[in-house]
């Protein structure tokens, strides 16, 4: 009796198949390498790559301040002073840093003030004089005192318990700010009005401190 050997020959591969899934690997790798190359690069690329600086930061809003005028005084002045500081005043900022300008009790044209408490600006107040001698003396300015010179202005700084004040040393018409205890940096506040001071107040001709030159 003959033994048949029933058993299907294996299926003959499908050609199509086999072309198309070599296809897909051959177009496969090359995505999936040049994938990993990016991702790589970007990674690389932040972890060497500097912060970006951070952008400006918006404006201080201005200080909320009492709406009653600043007591100030406001003594009679010569026809050449008043002019001068007249000329002052009107070239003074609005706001000084975040501080808004606020009304004074007297004297507008030679006086003004900002911010709360009050930084304040007197024109035509009395020049300091040097003292003659080294020893000193009761209102005059030692001589070993160190004048500020700031923007072209030459300044005295009078240590007072309400607070540092600064007058004007080589101006035609002496100028003095007033900046109260509590402000940092309170000669850098009075640097603020240099330069309006510098075009409106000319430079004294004589008697100018040798600290100033």
């Amino acid at each position: 009796m003959l033994d048949l050997d029933t058993r299907e020959e294996p299926a003959a591969p499908d050609r199509t198949t086999r072309t198309a899934a070599l296809w897909a690997t051959v177009v496969a790798v090359p995505i999936a390498v040049l994938v990993g190359f990016l991702v790589f690069t970007q990674v690389l690329g932040g972890a060497g790559a500097e912060p970006k600086a951070a952008g400006p930061t918006a404006a201080s809003t201005p200080a909320t301040v009492p709406s009653t005028p600043v007591a100030m005084a406001a003594p009679a002045l010569s026809a050449h002073a008043a002019q001068v500081c007249e000329g002052v005043t009107s070239r003074l900022p609005a706001a000084v840093r975040n501080l808004p300008a606020r009304a004074v009790s007297a004297g507008p044209q030679q006086n003004a003030a900002w911010g709360e408490p009050p930084i304040t600006l007197a024109c035509g107040v009395a020049q300091p004089t040097m003292c003659a001698t080294p020893a000193g003396g009761a209102g005059c300015v030692p001589l070993d005192t160190e004048l500020l010179n700031m923007n072209g202005l030459c300044w005295y700084a009078r240590q007072d318990p309400a607070g540092p004040v600064f007058t004007t040393m080589d101006r035609d018409v002496p100028v003095q700010v007033t900046v109260p205890a509590g402000y940092a940096q309170a000669a850098q506040w009075a640097n603020e009005f240099s330069d309006p001071l510098a075009a409106t107040d000319r430079s004294r001709t004589t008697g100018v401190p040798s600290g100033c030159l």
